[in-house]
């Protein structure tokens, strides 16, 4: 069953700037492209931090307040040092928080949530910049057509990963939702299909209306298998 990564969503041909990039310039580019951040890269392409509207607000929120007063030295630039920045080394959020390629979308939208931030450089394992990804992209699985996600679970998930027969499992799907439908051998094998299932990349929930004949959760839990004379930890003869 094939897993979503960044790679499958991000955008590639991405717009960042020099460290040396001017204030100015870096508006102009955002207002430009309609993009709300910008990531900026060294010689090398190599991400060094991002400038985001919030970055270049702090412009505006201390536009003569006068030149900011370093009680300590600090790693971070406090906003107030921002707004009096000029150039984009001046101004970006540094360390940057970035993806890789091959990052789960799962990843990414945690790593998003965590640390507050709207998209995420991608860089390779040399920290260059190969694309960025949005939370917008993320949202993206659940464009998939209902036709698309019933083929991935019939085909993917049923008949290649599971090795089923597609007639045993009823799959309907209208708007993301997922009915599966059908009678199996095993319960263990009912909810493998479900929990499957609901981790297809845009699936939104299933209805899960499985039956089955054994109840082999309750079996294995009871230790019936062990202790049957035909099971593989019975009693020898």
């Amino acid at each position: 069953m094939r897993r979503w990564v960044v790679s499958d969503v991000m955008t590639s041909d991405v717009v960042s700037v020099a460290e040396d990039t001017a204030y100015r310039a870096i508006v102009d580019l955002l207002a430009a492209h309609r993009i709300s951040a910008v990531p900026v890269v060294d010689q090398a392409r190599r991400v060094i931090g991002v400038v985001s509207e919030a970055d270049l607000l702090y412009q505006v929120e201390f536009a003569g307040a006068g030149p900011p007063r370093r009680i300590v030295p600090a790693r971070r630039r406090s906003p107030r040092e921002k707004g009096e920045g000029r150039v984009a080394r001046e101004l970006m959020t540094a360390p940057a928080v970035t993806a890789t390629p091959d990052s789960p979308l799962s990843a990414a939208a945690r790593t998003m949530a965590d640390r507050g931030v709207k998209r995420l450089p991608v860089v390779d394992a040399e920290g260059v910049l190969v694309g960025i990804v949005a939370r917008a992209d993320l949202l993206r699985v659940h464009l998939r057509s209902d036709e698309e996600l019933r083929r991935e679970i019939v085909n993917d998930l049923l008949r290649r990963t599971l090795w089923l027969d597609p007639v045993v499992v009823e799959v309907t799907v209208r708007e993301g939702v997922v009915t599966l439908r059908g009678r199996l051998d095993r319960r263990t094998l009912a909810r493998l299909i479900a929990r499957l299932t609901a981790a297809v990349p845009g699936v939104v929930t299933v209805q899960d209306h499985l039956t089955y004949e054994l109840d082999d959760a309750d079996l294995a839990a009871s230790g019936w298998y062990r202790s049957h004379p035909f099971s593989a930890t019975g009693p020898s003869a």
